[in-house]
Parts: C-alpha cells; structure tokens; sequence
C-alpha cells in the first residue's frame, strides 16, 4: 500500500473535533465574504450594462421615430446594426443578472450550511460537557469520535448534496435566463421575419435540449436516484459511461459474480468513493481506467488508471567489457550515453503511471474509514482497491 501523502490523524475526542469544525466555519466565513464582494461587483456590472442597453434601446426608438416622420423608413444597414448592438447588449445584461442569481444562490446555500455547521459546533460543545458517565467508556478507550457523530456528518453531507441537486433541478438560472432571451427574439421575429424565425427556433429547442441534458447530468453526479431505485451495479455502469462519455476517455466497467442489494450507507458511500476516484483519474490525463466489482463472501472493487508510454528506444550500444581498454573520454563518453537512456525510459515510465491526487486519497481513506472499508493504494498510486464486507442474506438494506 503506498501513501501518496499522509492522511490527517482522526479527531482524539470531541473537543478537538469541535475544534477542527471551528475552523472550517471561520473558513466558510472568509468564503461568504469574498461572494459578497463578487455580488456587490457583479451587480455595479450588471447596472452599467443595464443603463448601456437602455441607452441603445432609446437610440432605436428615437431613430425610427426619426425615419416615420420623415415618411420613410430607416437605411436597412443602419437598422440591422442598431438592432443587433441591442440584441447583444440586451443578452450581456441579461447575463451578468444570472450571474448575480447565481452567486446569490450560492451565497443561500453556503449560508444554510454554514448555520448547520454552527449548530453542530454546539452541539458538540454541549456532549464535550456532559459528566463522564454520559459518555461511553469503549468511545474513550478507542481515543476516536463515536461511530453515531460520524454516521450524523456523512448524513449531513448527504442531505445537502439532495439540497443542491433540488435546487439545481428546480431552477439554473443562467440556462434559463438565455432561454426567455432566446423566446423573446423569437416572438419579434415572427412577426417581422418569418424566415429567420424558424432558425431561431431550432436554436432555441437546441438550448431546451442542451439544458435538460446539463441539468439531469448535474442532478446525478449531486444524487444519483437511480442509486436507491435500481442498486450500485446499475447506477456505477451509468455513471462510467457518462464520466467516459464526457471526458472522450474509455471507461471499462464489469462487475463479476452475483451482485445484489447492500445497506443505503454502504451504496452511497461506495458509490461516491468509486464515482470521485474515476473522476479523478480522468481529471489526472489517464488514457484508460477500469472499474471492476467482484463479488463473493465480500465486495472488492479496484479503479485501474493508465496512460500510453510514449515509446523509448533503448540504449543500441551494449555493456562493452572493454571499456577500460578505451581511452577515459570515449570510455566516459559511452556511459553518458547509457546513462541518458535509462534516465529516459524511467522518465517515460513515471509518465505512464497516472497517480490518484492526493487530496482525493485523503478524503477517500476518511470515508472508507467510516464506512468500515479497507482502502489500498498500490502500483505508485494508478491502481485502488475497496474491500466491503456482505451483510448476511435477508438483512435490511434500507433504512426504516
């Protein structure tokens, strides 16, 4: 098994979790401060574009007006120019307002999830002052945080990943603020070109598509639902092929053996671990990665990463045992050579293996430790392995 960086030390107690919380909410504070400086500068933006396309749009009018009471019409370059300057000013404003939208959105959630963090820090600070007969005497000896703290923080993230996936789902701005935009030049049109109406049309339906398309992918890499409905095997296919599908990277999936059905806790997690490390291969430049479940008396899963070695022709001149008959510069002439050579083909070597980032390894080491998983990380980091162990046959896999 090999570290690609050491793992922080779990939490002593739940003083010092308190504190490790602590400092992740003073850290989202900073973060909430530098999207109220984005919100107030995308709005100033936002206003001159505004005043910009009111200004372009009073041009137009008064132009026109200008071209009727002279009892003619506007020169048609001069109109196709006014009208396709306010077309595009009037998409600039409608942008940086869906900007706006947007950082106020995350502002929201950044916000509700830095309240639950608070309320979490107290509540923590209140078990901290619980008499010690409050508290269990295993929890103490094992020196770590109780399993039930632990299973509260995975839940936690879990419902907030459903929190984005809904709103995500109920409304991305941006999208559908160039969709009105879109519909609004489509209805004028009508009217007025028939023709280029129907282009624009097509346009439009394609941004409905392409926004529907965006949409259901974000929902499923927040919250898959297909994980609750049809199990790991399905939804870990999917989500291969997607991954492979968007990054033009082949991703293998198989699965061996007789799968079934495995605790919500553990599907989810599993699933992310899986998910996130296929996500970091791809993002690391591998050329190929392989997800593989084996199923037997336990479930191991492996995620191979690789890339193609450029090719390295070695040394053509052999190991000469007459060397030392040369004379000393040709002699040491020759082993420069031979040395050059075998530095590149171990450069070429090290290039070829694709290593799992360490951030991603920490973070996976943290969840499998929670989970009750064994987490390998072997061949210099491009090769991962996961061992579960089954539930008996028969046992619950869902919560009541």
């Amino acid at each position: 098994m090999t570290d690609l960086a050491p793992s922080p030390p779990p939490p002593a107690s739940l003083s010092e979790l308190s504190g490790r919380m602590a400092d992740e909410l003073a850290r989202l504070d900073t973060e909430l401060g530098e999207v109220d400086l984005l919100v107030t500068q995308v709005r100033t933006e936002a206003a001159r574009h505004e005043t910009r396309r009111v200004a372009a749009a009073d041009k137009l009018s008064a132009a026109t007006a200008a071209a009727e009471s002279a009892g003619g019409a506007m020169e048609p370059t001069a109109a196709a120019e006014l009208n396709a300057q306010l077309v595009l000013l009037t998409k600039r404003a409608a942008l940086m307002e869906s900007q706006v939208d947007v950082l106020e959105g995350k502002r929201g959630a950044l916000g509700r999830y830095r309240d639950a963090l608070a309320a979490n820090v107290e509540a923590l600070g209140a078990f901290g002052d619980l008499p010690a007969a409050g508290r269990s005497n295993a929890d103490d000896d094992a020196g770590g945080v109780p399993p039930a703290v632990s299973r509260l923080l995975l839940d936690a993230q879990e419902d907030l990943r459903r929190e984005i996936a809904r709103a995500m789902h109920d409304g991305p701005a941006q999208s559908l603020t160039n969709i009105v935009l879109q519909a609004q030049i489509v209805e004028r049109l009508v009217e007025q070109d028939p023709t280029r109406a129907s282009a624009e049309v097509r346009q439009l339906v394609a941004m409905v598509q392409q926004t529907l398309e965006a949409t259901k992918t974000f929902i499923f890499d927040v919250r898959p639902m297909v994980l609750d409905d049809l199990g790991l095997v399905p939804t870990l296919r999917r989500a291969a092929r997607e991954r492979g599908r968007r990054a033009d990277v082949p991703v293998e999936f198989e699965s061996l053996g007789a799968d079934r059905r495995l605790p919500m806790d553990l599907e989810s997690g599993l699933f992310r671990i899986l998910d996130e490390a296929v996500a970091a291969y791809l993002t690391a430049r591998a050329d190929r990665v392989v997800l593989r479940l084996d199923w037997s008396d336990q479930v191991e899963a492996t995620v191979s990463a690789s890339r193609a070695a450029e090719e390295v022709r070695s040394d053509p001149m052999p190991e000469a045992t007459a060397d030392k008959d040369l004379p000393p510069a040709l002699a040491a002439m020759m082993e420069d050579r031979r040395a050059d050579a075998r530095d590149a083909i171990e450069a070429a070597r090290r290039e070829a293996i694709v290593a799992l980032p360490p951030s991603t390894w920490r973070e996976i080491q943290g969840r499998a430790s929670t989970l009750g998983l064994v987490a390998e990380l072997t061949s210099e980091g491009a090769d991962l392995r996961l061992v579960a162990g089954l539930p008996p046959l028969g046992a619950p896999t869902t919560k009541a």
